[in-house]
């Protein structure tokens, strides 16, 4: 893919949707921590569903850590994993309290040395919540950076590495939500919808579902 058809692809992304924004609900940087954290192989509903009985309830490093293991698992029990994932949030509670005086950190380096924090989440953090140009690839980004052709890669950290290459700069901030949302809602893993796709004659897909 050439880099004119980059630029048109995510000019075209930009210009239906001018300010995307995750749809995971959160109203501080550390909620948004936990919500990622609990979005790993879960739906963001499923996860909004759940917060909203948790936040109520906690909402900081401190009260969340309050609640204890038992506490924090009841209200997250309807979500994948949960077991692992409230493990990694109360020690991760217990790490932002010690070493960050409850706040959470800007850096990626920091980030990654919190429990249940990968590269991927670390990117989410520092692009939704400090407006880094970050790209976090999920299971969206790497099937539609695939497809179209625009980052081709084998591997999560391959695609990463293109996307931050090969997207504009001025698109760089706000790619990795056009395209999470493009793969959730137009380019399904099951059944693609090219007929409604805004970039169908700019992908490079060889086999477009037809009208």
């Amino acid at each position: 893919m050439n880099p004119q058809k980059r630029h048109d692809i995510f000019a075209r992304l930009r210009a239906a949707n001018p300010l995307p924004r995750t749809e995971l609900t959160y109203v501080s940087v550390f909620e948004l921590l936990v919500a990622v954290i609990l979005s790993a192989q879960a739906t963001d509903k499923s996860v909004n569903k759940a917060t909203a009985e948790l936040f109520r309830a906690a909402n900081t490093p401190a009260s969340i850590l309050a609640l204890g293991l038992t506490g924090l698992s009841k209200y997250i029990q309807s979500i994948g994993l949960y077991n692992a994932k409230a493990k990694n949030i109360i020690a991760m509670c217990r790490l932002l309290l010690e070493r960050h005086g409850g706040e959470v950190p800007a850096t990626r380096e920091a980030l990654e040395e919190l429990p249940g924090v990968g590269r991927k989440t670390a990117n989410v953090i520092l692009n939704t919540a400090f407006g880094h140009a970050t790209i976090a690839v999920d299971t969206h980004i790497f099937r539609v950076a695939n497809r179209t052709r625009i980052a081709p890669g084998k591997t999560v950290r391959e695609v990463e590495g293109k996307l931050m290459k090969f997207v504009p700069p001025e698109f760089r901030r706000d790619a990795h939500h056009w395209l999470i949302l493009h793969g959730r809602y137009i380019c399904k893993a099951r059944r693609p919808a090219c007929p409604v796709c805004i970039i169908a004659d700019l992908c490079e897909y060889s086999h477009k579902t037809p009208p």
